[in-house]
């Protein structure tokens, strides 16, 4: 059986060295044109990134003899996600001098702070995700999660028809019956939310009070927010999340979970391949499951951290 990173090796296009990888999703449209997808798509588009030569004077503020300014100078480079937990824990105690443990050893350092349940280390970096072929359902969920964590999601209210998609659910594209109900579906909702905007646009222009508005952009907001009720649970919605280390830990040990809604589980599953690839340090504990249905789930034994 194929590990789940072979099945997505083709998708980390430069493979394991390549900092900001990404998990396509193939987009399909039908026969009457309305687009949709049929997995979520995972692109990582930001994360911190430290930079030690700017605690040259700090290190050099203290006893010579300590040699804390050889500190920045560890042979041994690390991800920077990496780079950030490890200074921050080493600060906590000013393990600054030669007996600290060298980057080398970093994968037991931050192992033995994830075991004790020292998981503050893990607030300072951030990673920002873009997610796109999930649908309300997914974000629904996900912005549940408010601790460490930042959102910016697509807005029905100003976003026009002529970017809308779809997202089928996996129960839906085994069984020929579903699917062609989907397809179908989609095609009458984009239809139907065409024609509503269109209609409401015509009462606008006549000066119908409910979408009456002064300057145009309230004018197209005001058509879009009425006609968004025609839409199913099925429609895309665009997010971009930020998060710190610890954050997307919980969200993945509570959401890529067996137990967790499927299409939400795949997504941070997705989203912790990713992780896993730029940054294993820190998510190194983290156990993949494959479940029956063919998807996997991530399982730790410090869940708390």
């Amino acid at each position: 059986m194929k590990t789940e990173l072979e099945i997505y090796r083709r998708e980390f296009k430069d493979g394991p060295e390549l900092k900001y990888p990404a998990l396509d999703s193939e987009v399909y449209k039908t026969d009457n044109g309305t687009y949709y997808l049929k997995e979520p798509g995972v692109v990582l588009i930001a994360q911190s990134i430290p930079h030690l030569k700017g605690l040259e004077k700090f290190l050099n503020g203290f006893d010579p003899t300590l040699n804390f300014p050889d500190y920045i100078e560890d042979p041994d480079q690390l991800d920077p996600s990496a780079q950030i937990v490890k200074l921050a824990g080493q600060m906590c105690y000013m393990s600054l001098g030669p007996v600290r443990t060298k980057n080398k050893d970093v994968r037991k350092y931050v192992g033995n702070l994830v075991g004790s349940g020292h998981g503050s280390v893990l607030e300072h970096p951030n990673f920002t995700f873009l997610f796109y072929g999930v649908s309300r359902s997914f974000t629904h969920e996900l912005v549940r999660h408010r601790a460490g964590m930042g959102y910016s999601q697509e807005s029905q209210r100003y976003v026009g028809g002529n970017v809308l998609r779809f997202v089928e659910r996996p129960e839906f594209q085994e069984d020929e019956i579903l699917h062609r109900q989907f397809e179908g579906r989609i095609d009458r909702v984009a239809r139907e939310y065409e024609n509503t905007t269109i209609r409401l646009l015509e009462l606008q222009e006549k000066g119908l009070n409910i979408v009456s508005a002064e300057h145009t952009t309230d004018k197209k907001k005001k058509v879009r927010q009425a006609s968004r009720a025609t839409l199913t649970n099925e429609a895309e919605a665009v997010i971009v999340a930020t998060g710190n280390a610890r954050a997307w830990r919980h969200i993945f040990n509570m959401r890529a979970n067996e137990h967790a809604e499927i299409e939400i589980r795949r997504a941070t599953f997705k989203a912790f391949l990713v992780l896993r690839e730029v940054e294993p340090t820190s998510f190194s504990d983290f156990e993949i499951i494959n479940l029956p249905d063919g998807t996997f789930a991530v399982k730790t034994p410090y869940p708390k951290v």
